[in-house]
């Protein structure tokens, strides 16, 4: 019996947390997607309420096909982690994520005091493999859409609500 794939946890990727949590939460998820931006506070609360014991690692998913701002939105907070800015950028797009075009990006490059141009055109492009790689991972490991959240490694299944997931935090640690 084969092993099921588990989500790559890099450490050098995005974690909300300390990164040293026993527990770690990956989600693939799109910047332009409205379940994505609903789940979002769930999962922040789960991190700053479990007093250490839980992490999330963010991976991106965008789903072009239909959402089709969501491939710019992955490079530019992909483009504001290089400079340690990802979480915020985050937090904005999802607070407007009506607003994702390239100037918009780029506006909301400016609010965060970022290079405008590091987040758009060929500058983000620098980023594409990071973004590329969390998409292949996602298709690899069969994500169905987003948000997809996996609970050490185990795909949780269910809406995203806060006591289901601690619900699980807590069985893990049993």
């Amino acid at each position: 019996m084969s092993t099921p794939a588990q989500p790559a946890v890099d450490p050098e990727r995005f974690v909300l947390g300390d990164p040293s949590a026993p527990v770690t939460v990956v989600e693939f998820g799109d910047l332009e997607c409205p379940y994505c931006r609903a789940a979002a506070p769930v999962l922040r609360r789960l991190v700053e309420e479990s007093d250490g014991r839980v992490r999330l690692v963010w991976r991106h998913f965008p789903l072009f096909q239909v959402h089709p701002h969501a491939l710019a939105a992955a490079l530019a907070a992909e483009a504001a982690g290089a400079q340690g800015r990802f979480w915020e950028l985050h937090d904005r797009l999802f607070a407007d994520q009506e607003h994702l075009t390239d100037d918009d990006l780029r506006a909301h490059a400016v609010a965060l005091g970022l290079d405008p141009e590091d987040l758009v055109g060929e500058r983000a492009e620098r980023h594409a493999d990071a973004v590329r790689a969390d998409y292949a991972d996602g298709l690899a490991l069969e994500v169905p859409g987003t948000p997809t959240v996996f609970v050490d490694g185990v795909r949780f299944r269910g809406r995203i609500e806060l006591e289901a997931l601690r619900a699980v935090v807590d069985a893990l640690e049993a």
